[in-house]
C-alpha cells in the first residue's frame, strides 16, 4: 500500500529536507520498517529501543492518534497519510 508520510522540521535532516516522503506498508509497523530502511536512523527517532512509539512523538494516520486506534498495527490503506508529530512542552 502506498502511503505519504509527513515528516516533521527537526527529523527532515534525514529525509534530506523532505516534508513528506512516500512510504509503503499495510500497517503502520511495516510504513515505519520501510521508512527507516529508506531513510536509516529515522526509526530510531520514532521507536524507542523496546519497539514502541517514543513517549514524546504523536503519529496520526489520517485523523487518528493511533495510541487510541490500533498502536503500531493501525492499517495503512491506500492512499492514507501518516503525520508524525513531536509533542510540544509549554507553559
Amino acid at each position: 500500500m502506498s502511503v505519504s508520510v509527513r515528516i516533521p522540521t527537526i527529523l527532515r535532516t534525514y529525509t534530506d529536507g523532505a516534508a513528506e516522503v512516500n512510504g509503503e506498508g499495510a500497517t503502520l509497523r511495516e510504513v515505519l520498517q520501510k521508512l527507516d530502511a529508506d531513510f536509516p536512523g529515522i526509526g530510531a527517532r520514532i521507536l524507542d529501543e523496546t519497539g514502541k512509539i517514543r513517549r514524546f512523538v504523536n503519529v496520526y494516520v489520517g485523523e487518528e492518534d493511533v495510541r487510541f486506534v490500533d498502536g503500531l498495527d493501525t492499517a495503512t490503506p491506500e492512499g492514507a497519510q501518516i503525520s508524525v508529530i513531536p509533542a510540544v512542552a509549554g507553559g
